[in-house]
């Protein structure tokens, strides 16, 4: 074999790729390459980096030096790459579906497969963790209501505050638009307590025909006994251990941690309030929800809200989610 030129580069010598001894290149492969405006940036890099002519960075990389010289055309998605990364900062916990419906709601997008791709090319999807497979059981087939205030779900969540003391939440949800009409915060909440809240709402003209609830203390109190049977309002028990039986208190439990209280630190008992209630007011009125067809639950219910005495025709599939 003939001697290699001092001057001639040695992979060209020997009848290797142009530009394949590039300094680092040994032992890896190049970074793929998806556009043109990547591209560009790339080129550039190598010229500036490692001193290399257009044509030798151009030949590297595998672009058209036209390509390289063409100005690059204004990002015509500028505008929504900016409101998708302020909206995932303002709810960290929403994927890609629910964006898209944000961004469709102020005329931004139309097209889910546009909200995916800059979802993706923005880096901001989510890290969750995959849940086991459980086994089968038994599922229990919970009546469909027909309207407003037909059938509630009532449940119990615990957080603390930033110094440690424990707080509680009385969650309740109208599981037919699945609307919060209330969430009470505080350190102890009692039978008597609950009675109390469901007598508040009721004044308000909130008056449900079937609460669905588990059997801790609280719920089996002789004060919501007492106060469900003045009312008429039929309290409906779960089976000890089976919280999938109240599947949509849970879902929603899952929500507000998520959403709400794993995103704060509440450092008073007013603070948490607050914090709790601005998420239930946005929950109610902003939040999509799939199992209605992506709207919020104030907006389910202007749209299909039967007139007193018209059973609604809509069908739901009703889920956990």
């Amino acid at each position: 074999m003939a001697a290699v030129g001092r001057g001639e580069p040695a992979t060209q010598a020997v009848g290797g790729r142009p530009g394949a001894g590039h300094p680092g290149s040994e032992g890896r492969s190049r970074k793929k390459v998806s556009s043109p405006a990547q591209s560009r940036e790339v080129v550039q890099q190598v010229i500036e980096r490692h001193d290399y002519s257009e044509r030798r960075a151009c030949t590297l990389i595998g672009l058209n030096r036209r390509t390289f010289r063409r100005p690059a055309l204004p990002d015509a998605d500028h505008e929504v790459r900016q409101r998708l990364r302020e909206l995932t900062q303002q709810r960290p916990r929403f994927g890609s579906p629910r964006l898209h419906v944000l961004l469709r709601r102020e005329g931004l997008v139309q097209n889910h497969k546009r909200t995916e791709r800059l979802y993706r090319e923005e880096g901001l999807s989510l890290c969750l963790k995959r849940r086991k497979k459980r086994p089968s059981h038994l599922r229990v087939v919970m009546p469909t209501p027909n309207g407003a205030d037909e059938s509630w779900a009532m449940d119990f969540v615990a957080d603390a505050l930033v110094h440690g003391r424990r707080i509680r939440m009385l969650t309740i949800i109208d599981t037919w638009n699945r609307e919060c009409p209330h969430i009470e915060v505080d350190f102890s909440l009692t039978g008597v307590r609950v009675a109390r809240v469901l007598e508040q709402l009721r004044q308000r003209g909130r008056h449900p025909d079937l609460i669905q609830v588990d059997n801790g203390p609280e719920f089996v109190s002789k004060a919501l006994d007492a106060w469900a049977h003045e009312h008429g309002v039929k309290l409906q028990f779960i089976r000890p251990g089976r919280p999938v039986e109240n599947a949509h208190i849970e879902s929603f439990n899952g929500r507000l941690r998520e959403e709400c209280l794993n995103q704060h630190a509440f450092v008073s008992l007013d603070d948490a309030r607050g914090r709790i209630e601005a998420w239930r007011t946005d929950y109610n009125s902003v939040r999509p929800h799939s199992a209605l067809g992506q709207l919020a639950p104030d907006q389910f219910r202007q749209l299909h809200q039967p007139k007193a005495g018209e059973p609604t025709n809509l069908r739901m599939v009703y889920s956990a989610g």
